[in-house]
Order: structure tokens, then C-alpha cells, then sequence
């Protein structure tokens, strides 16, 4: 009998990113047909803009003059109809920021700790790209987090030190050294990279193919 090993699956994306977003739906749909196979997401941070301001710009003309106002509506469109297809209900003329999400990522990582690291990066997704909240508001991020099993109290204090700062900064720094220019980014097993959020089917056999060298291993 094939003995069942852990694979870990790091994935480094920014929770302002929409292919983030497309690209965790398809991470579960690959893990929901790898129900044999025992795996660990981890959720690694990187800034697509580490130096936006940390109140945010208004993400209208903060995009515009990134991309151009007909490029945006464009790159909206595309995203709207793969984001149907996966039950993302994409709405960005309810986005009205463009938040640092340099604070985001410290709730993530300390939701790490309780076990709920991935229900507080899908909510952050959720709240940035379909409920247009302000995902860099220590309000909305205490909320997030007493939802998944933290004290909104002590996020809300630890938000307003430096409690991490240099941790996430330093990763983010790392994984720019480590050559990703793009997110989402998937390290499967410590061995595997996998760019762009990737098919379902891509995701599968990666998985599979780890899973065979250790067992090979």
C-alpha cells in the first residue's frame, strides 16, 4: 500500500491581485480532486505596490494611469467572464481604493497560527473584490479576523505597532530574490514552481508528480 505523505503548497500572492483571487478557486477545485493526497497550504505575502501610501489612492485614477482608462475596461471584462465561470462575482466599480496590503498580510500570517489562514485570505478576496471594502482599514481587518477565530481586539492593537512589519517585509523581499515577478506563484513540495494561476488540471498533476518522487524518495 502507497504510504500517504504531506505536501506543502506555497502560495505566494497579494490579496489585491484578481489572478490571486482566480487562482485560489482553482487551487481548491485541484485539491478537491486530490481528496488521496494529504496537503498543507501555506499562504505566502507579496506586494504588487509595496509603495502606495497606507491610507491607499483612489483606485480609479491610481489604474488609469497604470493601464489607461480602455485597457482597465478590457482587463475588467476578461476577468469578469473567468470569474463567472468559477463563481466569482467580480465587481469592480465597487472598488474605490487601492490599499497597501502590507497590513493584510499580517493578518495573514497570524491566522496561520489558529488554523485559518485560508478562510481569512478567502475573505479578504471576497471583501476587496466583490464587497469593495478597504482591505488596508484596521477596522475591516479586526472584523476579518474575529470571524476566523482571532481577537479582533488584539489584531486591532497589533495593527497599529509594528507587530510583524519586518517579517512580511522580509518575505516579500525574499521572494523577489527568489526571482517572482508575478503572482499568484505556487511552490509545491519545495520543489515545484508553477506561475500564473494556473488550471486545475496543471495544479493536479504537479501534485501528483510530487507525490510520486516521494514516494519514489
Amino acid at each position: 500500500m502507497t504510504q500517504k505523505h504531506e505536501i506543502f503548497i506555497d502560495v505566494v500572492s497579494d490579496v489585491v491581485c484578481p489572478w490571486c483571487f482566480i487562482g485560489a478557486h482553482r487551487l481548491q477545485q485541484a485539491l478537491s480532486q486530490c481528496a488521496d493526497i494529504q496537503t498543507h497550504v501555506r499562504w505566502r505575502p507579496f506586494q504588487l505596490d509595496p509603495s502606495l501610501p497606507a491610507d491607499g489612492l483612489d483606485r480609479a485614477t491610481y489604474m488609469a494611469s497604470k493601464f489607461g482608462p480602455e485597457r482597465i475596461a478590457e482587463i475588467h471584462s476578461h476577468l469578469e467572464q473567468i470569474g463567472a465561470e468559477l463563481g466569482i462575482a467580480f465587481a469592480f466599480d465597487k472598488i474605490s481604493l487601492s490599499p497597501n496590503t502590507l497590513n493584510a498580510h499580517r493578518l495573514i500570517r497570524w491566522a496561520y497560527a489558529q488554523g485559518t489562514q485560508s478562510a481569512v485570505v478567502a475573505d479578504l478576496f471576497k471583501a476587496y473584490f466583490v464587497e469593495g471594502s478597504d482591505i488596508g482599514d484596521s477596522q475591516v481587518l479586526a472584523d476579518i479576523a474575529a470571524r476566523h477565530g482571532l481577537d479582533g481586539e488584539i489584531v486591532s492593537d497589533w495593527l497599529a505597532d509594528d507587530h510583524d512589519r519586518a517579517a512580511i517585509e522580509h518575505e516579500v523581499q525574499s521572494a523577489q530574490r527568489m526571482g517572482i515577478q508575478g503572482v499568484p506563484f505556487f511552490i509545491i513540495d519545495g520543489k515545484y514552481g508553477l506561475s500564473g494561476a494556473q488550471p486545475a488540471e496543471q495544479i493536479v498533476q504537479t501534485l501528483r508528480t510530487a507525490l510520486e518522487a516521494q514516494n519514489a524518495g
